[in-house]
């Protein structure tokens, strides 16, 4: 079996192929550049360096969400548009997933934390037992306090790892009442890799989707979309006082016309 990754959902850019067992090449960037300058770049060196016939390919694989809005955007579309053109299925794998599988075969919990903004990480708990990676609470937007909430009720030793951690050590070291380690840089953020490794697995359960139908997880509506759901909310509630102004006009209006 022979997977395409791409891995765009958070600030690392990375390509992987792997086969069978057999990782052929993997490639990570984390730079200032943007993913529509990085991904297909860096793809197209992968399959030079490879000699990759693409057509031979069983599936392509993408970190499908959640993760920077901006990003799934570009990983979507570039796999969506490998998947039409050759006629392959999409492995659409969950980035906190992902993520985790990082840290295969880890003893302790393993907890990503992607920077989510407004004071929220993505994030998510799981174990390994044995070769499975067993998912004890699934990737969701969460606040920092319900996460290690969480794991202070579990109670054991946990290992943080993600973007997130930078902007929630402070709460953790204050917080965690478990013993607790970062990952390392080797194995902190996004992999292509694992996204391949975990790809092949669920390609194998038959867990794909064809490329018109996919699309990311975002989780939570994109920044726009919030913006103006809130100034929907603040418009309605302008005109909700209005109304109730006018109301109370009207009322004392009558009352003054009655007294008279």
């Amino acid at each position: 079996m022979k997977i395409l990754a791409l891995d765009s959902s958070g600030l690392p850019a990375s390509v992987a192929v792997v086969e069978d067992d057999n990782l052929l090449g993997e490639y990570t960037i984390h730079y200032k550049k943007t993913h529509s300058q990085t991904l297909l770049p860096m793809l197209d060196e992968v399959v030079k360096m490879l000699e990759l016939d693409l057509n031979t390919l069983d599936a392509i694989a993408v970190a499908g969400g959640p993760g920077s809005f901006t990003g799934l955007r570009i990983g979507s579309a570039t796999v969506k548009g490998l998947g039409l053109a050759l006629g392959k299925p999409i492995v659409s794998v969950p980035t906190v997933d992902a993520l985790a599988y990082n840290l295969w075969g880890a003893s302790d919990l393993v907890c990503p934390l992607m920077d989510a903004r407004r004071q929220q990480v993505y994030t998510g708990l799981y174990e390994f037992c044995g070769t499975e990676m067993n998912v004890l609470f699934p990737q969701c937007a969460a606040g920092i306090s319900e996460i290690v909430g969480r794991i202070n009720t579990i109670g054991r030793s946990t290992i943080f790892l993600g973007d997130g951690v930078l902007v929630s050590q402070e709460y953790i070291r204050e917080n965690c009442k478990v013993s607790y380690r970062f990952a390392p840089a080797h194995c902190s953020k996004q992999r292509a890799a694992s996204v391949a490794v975990l790809g092949c697995r669920l390609f194998e359960q038959g867990q794909t989707e064809t490329a018109a139908m996919h699309k990311p997880e975002y989780l939570r509506l994109p920044q726009a979309e919030r913006e103006r759901l809130e100034q929907e909310h603040l418009e309605q509630e302008r005109l909700g006082q209005e109304h109730l102004e006018q109301e109370r006009s009207e009322q004392e209006h009558m009352e003054q016309v009655q007294g008279s």
